[in-house]
């Protein structure tokens, strides 16, 4: 079956109209944001003041940003506050608005504390809020994307949040060996065991993905997420040497930072393309 076996060679679905880079964006520095305050919780837990410090941080930033980034694809902020006046649990827009919102006023919260010494019990307790919600921040944007119909995304949702939560935990104990060096062995361990997984994961959703896997090898998205895959290994090897070099420490911050941003927009490039070719809806379906 070639496109042109469609009505008029039209695509049967309509690409989805989320804007570069405001949507890559928004995926990324949500996941960073999540993965990093569950850092800070743990490290708070454990006496890592400093490392605890970076993560409330890193938290509340990537949150801040990931909101301004999503508003700004919205196109005004009223939209965005018209998504938070129902709550459906059936629809995973709604909870993950209702996620990102509290989320990034309580990182805010906790970060604001954090800078001005003030009110250090609210602001601990408002880290650990965020901290208790932070693995659903950490791979919403996953659900989200697979519960579309775009194929692309659709194909492989039982892989995608893995992938996203290692590419969250792999950026996230990145940062906090850049903001932490004297506490950085949790923060090492975290960018490790998040990059395995990130790899091991990625690996599967291209082998499971079936047809529509053509769009994760060829074109742009095959590009950015060669790149990516690159950039993991490198900053994975880079972690195990950390231990022992600032320069391999900074290396493998920067590099997973990279990889973790690739690894969305390849994705998110990858459902664009699968909704363009209307072999890639109707194909699966016929063989199903």
């Amino acid at each position: 079956m070639t496109a042109a076996e469609s009505y008029y060679g039209r695509p049967v679905l309509k690409p989805p109209v989320w804007k570069v880079p405001d949507v890559p964006l928004y995926l990324y520095l949500g996941g960073l944001a999540g993965a990093s305050s569950t850092m800070a919780l743990l490290a708070d837990l454990t006496g890592r003041d400093r490392l605890a410090g970076a993560g409330r941080l890193a938290a509340a930033v990537g949150a801040t940003a990931s909101v301004g980034a999503l508003v700004h694809d919205l196109g005004r902020p009223t939209r965005f506050l018209n998504m938070l006046r129902v709550f459906k649990p059936t629809s995973p827009l709604s909870v993950g608005s209702w996620i990102l919102a509290p989320f990034s006023a309580l990182s805010g919260a906790a970060a604001a504390s954090e800078l001005t010494g003030r009110l250090p019990g609210a602001g601990r307790a408002a880290a650990a809020i965020a901290g208790a919600i932070a693995p659903a921040m950490t791979t919403y944007t996953a659900v989200l994307l697979a519960d579309t119909a775009v194929p692309g995304w659709h194909a492989v949702y039982r892989e995608l949040p893995f992938v996203f939560a290692g590419s969250a935990v792999s950026s996230a104990g990145a940062v906090g060996m850049l903001a932490a060096p004297e506490e950085s062995a949790p923060a090492r361990r975290m960018a490790i065991a998040g990059s395995v997984l990130e790899l091991v994961a990625a690996r599967r959703m291209h082998r499971g993905a079936g047809l529509v896997g053509e769009v994760y090898q060829q074109g742009r998205a095959s590009a950015v997420l060669r790149a990516a895959r690159t950039l993991t290994c490198l900053g994975l090897g880079a972690a195990v040497l950390a231990g022992r070099s600032r320069t391999a420490r900074v290396a493998s911050g920067l590099c997973l930072n990279a990889a973790a941003a690739a690894t969305r927009y390849g994705i998110f490039e990858a459902g664009r393309a699968s909704a363009r070719d209307p072999r890639y809806t109707v194909m699966p379906q016929r063989t199903s």
